[in-house]
């Protein structure tokens, strides 16, 4: 049922725009809503934490996935390595747990945190603590670890956490379908809004000349149950599975069929919770999935399971902009 919804909303969005025109009505509800609260925030009139650091958030204005993650990470290493201690928060979106905040490690448990975080902890190995409040969250990261700036996974429309630089990151390919907020279209906020963000990066080619592109680069897969690392390209002339539950899974498909692979393909919704009969396909099949969906599938997982880890390369323009403007607001 959920992944049928999920696909209706997609086709609505991003191809049908008939229906899209008959949601309007609710959709300018939907946006006069952020616009006013927006401005309650920027007026002070409902409150904004400030934090004693500098606070990044990397968002998007879309619903789904546009490769915020391989950002953050490529940010947090940046950061890392010009004399920064980054810290991270993020939602935990999908996480289970009945306590919130918490602090999340490369052994955390992936049903309390979320796929994403886990994913974030295991390729950063940094201070990180998800949590519904970005502002709580915030605090317990600063209490606990020594940091000096803090990320914030997503959050763009978290306007209860006052921030110093914002990234909006935008998938190249579908863009901003078919330009209408929320249910008539996949926007949480108006396009205007990117108006006001720092810096807009492009998962795929840039279309004007403020954006910045990035690329996300995925050549080895990783086995799954043994560690064995092999070239993407291996599997080529090998009929394969591909699995994803990611926000556009066709992009992850695309990445495989451009590096000679034939697959099998299978769609599931965002944040999916896998189970062990979701990635059985009752052959001897090689099965290739996202990074983030292996951290919820390592239990189960056999030896014809394998993980394709990406790489965000944007622009080099991007790091060195980026780290002129942190040290303006440090």
């Amino acid at each position: 049922m959920k992944k049928t919804l999920a696909r209706w909303a997609v086709d609505i969005w991003y191809k049908d725009a008939f229906l899209g025109i008959l949601l309007l009505p609710f959709a300018s509800i939907f946006s006069d809503i952020v616009r006013v609260r927006r401005f309650l925030y920027r007026k002070g009139v409902l409150k904004s934490h400030m934090l004693p650091v500098p606070v990044i958030v990397i968002g998007n204005i879309t619903v789904g996935g546009t490769g915020k993650t391989p950002l953050i990470i490529w940010l947090a290493e940046l950061l890392a390595k010009s004399g920064y201690k980054p810290g991270i928060i993020s939602r935990g979106y999908g996480g289970k747990s009945e306590i919130w905040p918490q602090a999340v490690n490369e052994n955390s448990n992936v049903t309390s945190v979320g796929d994403e975080a886990l994913l974030i902890a295991k390729q950063t190995r940094l201070p990180l603590v998800v949590g519904p409040s970005r502002a709580e969250s915030a605090k317990k990261l600063l209490a606990e670890f020594d940091c000096n700036v803090v990320l914030s996974d997503d959050g763009l429309q978290h306007y209860a956490l006052n921030r110093d630089i914002e990234i909006a990151v935008v998938d190249g390919e579908r863009r901003f379908g078919n330009g209408y907020c929320l249910p008539a279209g996949p926007l949480r906020e108006p396009i205007e809004r990117l108006s006001s963000v720092d810096f807009v990066v492009v998962n795929g080619e840039k279309y004007a000349d403020h954006e910045f592109s990035m690329q996300l680069v995925g050549e080895t897969a990783v086995n799954m149950k043994t560690g064995e690392q092999k070239p993407l390209q291996k599997f080529s002339g090998i009929e394969c599975h591909a699995l994803a539950g990611i926000g556009n899974p066709e992009r992850f498909f695309k990445l495989l069929q451009l590096n000679g692979l034939t697959c099998l393909t299978h769609s599931f919704p965002d944040h999916y919770s896998f189970e062990c009969d979701d990635i059985e396909f009752g052959d001897n099949k090689p099965v290739l999935m996202t990074e983030k969906d292996a951290v919820k599938c390592t239990q189960f997982a056999g030896n014809q399971h394998w993980f394709i880890p990406v790489t965000a390369f944007p622009e080099p323009a991007l790091g060195q902009q980026f780290l002129g403007l942190l040290k303006q607001k440090t």
